[in-house]
């Protein structure tokens, strides 16, 4: 799959989301919904995953 492709399938995933639940949720909640449906298009998906970041000089 292509980089294209897969942005494709992400945006159509949360597109598809914000349409069944609309706006005013909290994050949480629309993230748990794009899991399930990204997980159910056949994409292997992990949340919160920890990202190294240095902001002048010191890790956060």
């Amino acid at each position: 799959m292509t980089h294209n492709e897969l942005s494709s399938k992400i945006i159509g995933a949360a597109i598809e989301v914000h349409r069944e639940l609309g706006p005013g949720l909290l994050e949480g909640v629309y993230e748990l919904c794009l899991v399930h449906v990204l997980h159910d298009s056949g994409l292997l998906v992990e949340q919160q995953v920890p990202v190294p970041i240095s902001f002048r000089g010191i890790d956060l």
